[in-house]
């Protein structure tokens, strides 16, 4: 069998962990395969062993039947291998062309010549549908459009391999079929790509063949059409996963967020709406309210300017009955509010502190983790090791890891352990389990539940339509910085949410 990849027996270490214990993945020419593992399962270390960003202590990698040695992207990029990564690498103050472009300028008399490169750039994005503004700043695009920048790039590259790393976690629904449709026209151009995923419809959607890790080490590889998500899921977490939520009905109590006439107004420019409109809610104990929407609706600003990160220009916030519309964060985060951002790395950790620094960021002010201004060491070590160990964050060398160094799920789980254990009175979680596997999706899931039933207010604010509808006691629709729908997911259809999102249909909200 001639297979355009082969890594055979790959092992990668780092202090404390063996990320990739001797995995063999073959990857036949012109397929779409899927690298299947929960996170921290090894799947992105050993995609970034290919790539030339790691070097394994052991193993060999063959391209086209030869033995290669990669010594970094450049040579991977000579070999024909490009990929598009978790967390992309795009620089926020250059145009898309210039992105696409850069590492690969041609340069006349001292100058950069742009015209062929636009050229070759328009007429990709037309083959591949992948339909970008050359000239726009990447700081000004969406997710979606960085992500096709990330695409082109490769193609410009004439890359033959192609590695997408966790491409759907930060995209929309409708974002997602496109990629999907993009990924198969590329394949049958002769492309090969290599797909890390955790989402079983995506594989089942586009993979030919899917290979699963576990825990560094290398279960097996299954054609896809051939088996079904609970296998494959089984074959992941190694145990029986249960894919949908267990709860009881709600018993609201009390209000305890109460958000009234708030509005924020555009700060781009172009924009002449508000971004977030008039908006008027309530959050009680005991219930789960989620607020849906296609992303760039105005929610991320709507919680913003509940949680304070930024200002609101009219409008009230009441938490527990008292006005906090222009109270500090911290007294927000002391007067019972916890707030799980959207932005893991931006708003939820300080990358370059330990795991234990970044579980006491909002109380090492308290006089349990310091004294007279000097931190308790010993305090922030014991109170880290038991949320490491009831949230089972998994890091190379405990609580003096560094966050950044860990991967994004057991990132995202830090942060929650963090916010839920504060007893907050009112739980704001922004895509709580984006970019997670199933067995971190059902914890994430039970623990916001438990939050629920133990009489606490939970705000969801999500992208995924299935935990929307699985999670959430009531739907608010929110479409152009307005509330469109009150929705009760118990009588509301999929579809029918869609439309309100979509903006095709709207009714009053109380």
């Amino acid at each position: 069998m001639e297979y355009i990849i082969e890594m055979l027996g790959i092992t990668k270490e780092f202090p404390g962990i063996i990320a990739n214990d001797d995995i063999t993945l073959q990857i036949k020419k012109g397929e779409i395969h899927a690298l299947l593992g929960e996170n921290g399962a090894g799947k992105s270390t050993l995609m970034s062993v290919l790539f030339g960003l790691y070097q394994p202590e052991k193993g060999m990698i063959k391209v086209k039947g030869k033995e290669v040695k990669i010594n970094s992207p450049l040579d991977a990029n000579a070999l024909g291998i490009g990929m598009v990564h978790q967390h992309f690498k795009l620089v926020h103050n250059f145009t898309v062309l210039q992105n696409i472009v850069l590492g690969m300028e041609s340069v006349k008399y001292g100058l950069m010549e742009m015209k062929e490169a636009r050229k070759k750039v328009v007429a990709l994005s037309e083959k591949y549908n992948l339909f970008v503004e050359p000239d726009a700043l990447i700081s000004d695009i969406t997710v979606g459009m960085q992500q096709r920048v990330e695409i082109l790039k490769m193609l410009y590259r004439e890359n033959e391999i192609l590695i997408f790393d966790e491409p759907t976690a930060v995209l929309t629904p409708q974002e997602i079929d496109e990629l999907m449709n993009i990924m198969k026209n590329l394949t049958k151009e002769g492309k090969s790509i290599i797909f890390i995923t955790h989402k079983l419809n995506e594989i089942k959607a586009v993979a030919d063949r899917c290979s699963v890790l576990r825990r560094g080490k290398y279960i097996g590889t299954v054609e896809v059409k051939d088996t079904d998500k609970q296998a494959m899921s089984e074959m992941m977490v190694g145990r029986k996963v249960n894919l949908k939520i267990e709860k009881k009905d709600s018993k609201p109590g009390e209000v305890v967020l109460d958000v009234i006439g708030l509005t924020v107004n555009a700060k781009k420019e172009g924009h002449t709406k508000s971004v977030v409109n008039n908006t008027t809610f309530k959050v009680r104990r005991g219930e789960v309210v989620c607020i849906a929407g296609i992303d760039g609706n105005g929610q991320s600003e709507l919680v913003q300017a509940i949680t304070g990160l930024s200002g609101m220009d009219s409008g009230k916030v009441l938490l527990n009955g008292e006005d906090i519309s222009k109270k500090s964060i911290r007294y927000k985060n002391t007067h019972g509010m916890s707030h799980i951002p959207e932005d893991r790395h931006k708003h939820g950790l300080v990358l370059d502190y330990t795991l234990g620094e970044n579980l006491v960021l909002q109380e090492y002010f308290t006089p349990e983790f310091q004294k007279n201004g000097f931190l308790k060491f010993k305090k922030i070590e014991e109170y880290a090791k038991k949320l490491i160990e009831k949230y089972d964050i998994r890091s190379g060398q405990g609580s003096i890891t560094s966050a950044r160094s860990m991967s994004g799920g057991n990132q995202q789980k830090a942060i929650i352990a963090r916010e839920i254990d504060k007893n907050p009175d009112i739980l704001i979680a922004v895509q709580p389990t984006r970019g997670l596997d199933v067995g971190a999706i059902e914890f994430i899931h039970k623990q916001i539940i438990e939050q629920r039933d133990n009489g606490k207010a939970v705000l969801l604010i999500s992208l995924e339509l299935d935990e929307v509808m699985n999670l959430s006691d009531r739907i608010l629709v929110i479409y152009e910085g307005e509330l469109v729908a009150d929705l009760d997911p118990k009588t509301v259809t999929i579809q029918e949410l869609g439309l309100y999102m979509a903006g095709s249909k709207k009714e009053e909200v109380k």
